[in-house]
């Protein structure tokens, strides 16, 4: 290799290096591409690397040079990798920079951040900082307990956006972002106290346009630095870990933005992106769509993933918008896209990406859960890929979620015709390995607030409020609730402020916060509820034929214990209600929605229930109950 003016030539990327990229099986390039600090022949300084196989010349500018391209042009590997690369002793930790590129399609010269820095500046600014992701980690008892995590463990997950959870009022009276480190002195303790297992961060990762919540990346490796370091988000995840919750990054490998200084057009061609419109831009996002079948990229890609894993210590990742990957015509019109070599409109390429992702996450991180947002019916999306599935360990039940708010949108005197709807998600629960999410996107674009959705006077809206959040955590499979829900918030949320902590102060809304809590510890308590929860063996109907009173009666079912579960979708009581039970003798409620503690009317079974020998839904004993209004109740035998 040639030097050029003040680049010391110098390489960290070895020939198998160069092989696996090129493969499209290099996991780990953030080891090696991007800017390092390290020592040459004594010298401290940064060791550049960037793809640009189209570049006629590539410099790295930044405030250590005067952002002068003549500077410090790196220089070209004499292979077929395409990569640029050299050893620049000026340039030292904490230094911002761009690589200014020339390439070969024009002459276009283009000033680009790096796709592998590690901390980019605030926007709207976009150079790239010279960073490092070194941190004394103190996790180490969680990493010991989180192969005990697995499916058949409580999964209660809480989504955040973290610029609007909750933000401080600055010297000039403004509402302004909390950082990292502030955020975990009230999230941290929050979570514990609410009892969610795991939360759900929208997309972390550097993002230009603070109102696309994240999902339009720019830096896939950086941390987003609205809200401060890597080494402050990492902070963060670590006092999570201490306190025993699970962290999961809402991650976005299908589509990135158009900005000038991002990965677009990266070296004058499309390089990230496909070429053709039809496969690579998405009409919804308008934004480009990762060309898949590119092997530098899938490496890109799958090393980014692996990327937040190890230096963040993520224990999970949830994939944005599989469906617009898996499908050729996601939402095109005819003549607007391609077919695949068979002539179908499944995209090969990606779904061979996502089972090399998966593949890989499993290889190295086997106590790790990935998490398909998929809406469609494609099959075996959260099976093992050796089993011909996508290898996701979860996916988002987004047909229960509909019918779901669709039914309890209902007014409660027309529920009786639309019972089918709310029996309808058994028929398939088990097909996949189900996550039910009352995500974010429920409470924007018009849609109003999960509150807002209940039918009903005020005690009626809450009591629905109540129900609906029963029955989710009593239904088999994961739970998942969005910021706010947990407060039955009124508005429907935005980005732009934060909670309405507010309401807190309402009698009901506390009542909505309380319940949750409850409902998290049952979770977490009850075996029946979790244990099997993916499995069919874990849940069996006792009675879904009363559509007249709009009641339904189900057990679920650990390996040892069970509880039974009657929830009464009106806002009539029932007293007497027979119900057939598997075993005779003494049943206790252990939960009940309508108590007063939740701003319920407080009719309850408060008496221990014993059996009749009378056979009734096809069980052979029976118990006579009362039902409280738009309540659910949980039952337990009690141990003789």
């Amino acid at each position: 290799m040639k030097e050029t003016t003040s680049v010391i030539a110098h390489s960290l990327l070895t020939d198998f290096d160069i092989s696996l990229f090129l493969g499209g099986k290099h996991y780990r390039l953030y080891e090696k591409m991007g800017a390092h600090v390290i020592e040459v022949d004594g010298t401290t300084g940064t060791y550049f690397a960037v793809w640009a196989p189209a570049a006629a010349s590539v410099s790295v500018i930044g405030n250590f040079n005067k952002w002068n391209p003549e500077a410090h042009e790196l220089i070209r590997r004499e292979d077929q990798s395409g990569i640029w690369e050299g050893f620049v002793p000026t340039a030292q930790r904490g230094d911002i920079y761009k690589y200014h590129i020339v390439s070969q399609y024009k002459g276009r010269k283009l000033e680009k951040a790096d796709p592998f820095a590690l901390y980019w500046q605030e926007p709207p600014d976009t150079a790239s900082f010279i960073w490092d992701t070194y941190y004394e980690w103190k996790d180490k008892k969680w990493f010991k307990k989180r192969k005990e995590k697995n499916l058949e463990s409580p999964i209660s997950i809480y989504e955040i956006h973290l610029g609007s959870w909750k933000r401080k009022v600055d010297e000039k009276g403004k509402k302004v972002f909390l950082s990292y480190q502030e955020i975990a002195k009230i999230l941290v303790p929050y979570l514990k106290e609410m009892g969610f297992t795991h939360v759900e961060f929208m997309p972390l990762m550097e993002h230009p346009f603070y109102g696309s919540w994240g999902y339009q990346i720019s830096g896939y490796y950086a941390a987003c630095s609205r809200y401060g370091t890597p080494q402050d988000l990492m902070y963060l995840i670590e006092q999570l870990h201490k306190n025993d919750i699970g962290v999961i990054f809402d991650w976005v490998p299908s589509h990135f933005p158009s900005d000038a200084h991002a990965l677009g057009y990266f070296d004058g061609t499309h390089l990230y992106e496909h070429a053709d419109p039809r496969k690579g831009y998405h009409p919804d996002w308008k934004s480009y769509i990762f060309n898949y079948g590119r092997n530098e990229v899938r490496s890109f890609l799958i090393s980014n993933a692996l990327f937040w894993l190890d230096r963040y210590h993520v224990d999970g990742l949830r994939v944005d918008a599989v469906a617009s990957m898996l499908y050729l015509d996601y939402s095109r019109n005819h003549g607007e896209w391609i077919p695949n070599r068979f002539g179908g409109n499944e995209n090969l390429e990606s779904i061979q990406f996502l089972k090399e992702f998966n593949t890989a996450v499993k290889q190295y991180y086997p106590d790790v859960h990935t998490i398909a947002e998929e809406s469609t019916a494609w099959p075996q999306v959260s099976r093992p890929v050796e089993d011909g599935g996508l290898g996701f360990d979860m996916k988002w039940m987004m047909g229960w979620m509909h019918d779901t708010l669709n039914y309890f949108g209902e007014q409660t005197i027309y529920r009786t015709y639309h019972h089918n709807i709310i029996t309808f998600s058994m028929m398939y629960a088990f097909a996949e390995n189900f996550v039910l999410p009352f995500s974010h996107d429920e409470v924007v674009h018009g849609k109003g607030s999960l509150l807002g959705k209940m039918p009903g006077d005020q005690w009626q809206s809450f009591a629905n409020l109540r129900l609906m959040y029963a029955y989710m955590f009593t239904h088999p499979g994961a739970k998942m609730l969005f910021m706010g829900g947990e407060l039955g918030q009124a508005k429907e949320w935005t980005h732009e402020g934060e909670l309405d902590w507010h309401l807190l102060k309402n009698e009901s809304n506390k009542g909505i916060v309380k319940l949750v809590k409850d409902l998290n510890a049952l979770y977490r308590k009850e075996k029946a509820l979790y244990q099997q929860q993916f499995k069919p063996e874990g849940f069996e109907w006792i009675d879904t034929n009363d559509r007249k009173n709009s009641v339904l009666v189900y057990r679920r079912k650990s390996k040892k214990e069970e509880v039974v579960i009657v929830a009464n979708f009106t806002p009539n009581p029932h007293y007497n209600y027979k119900i057939g039970v598997p075993e005779a003798g003494t049943y206790q409620e252990i939960f009940n929605s309508d108590d007063k503690k939740y701003w319920g009317s407080g009719i309850k079974n408060d008496k221990p229930l014993e059996t009749n020998a009378e056979y009734s839904h096809s069980l052979p004993d029976s118990l006579e109950l009362t039902l409280p209004p738009l309540g659910l109740i949980v039952l337990k035998k009690v141990e003789a």
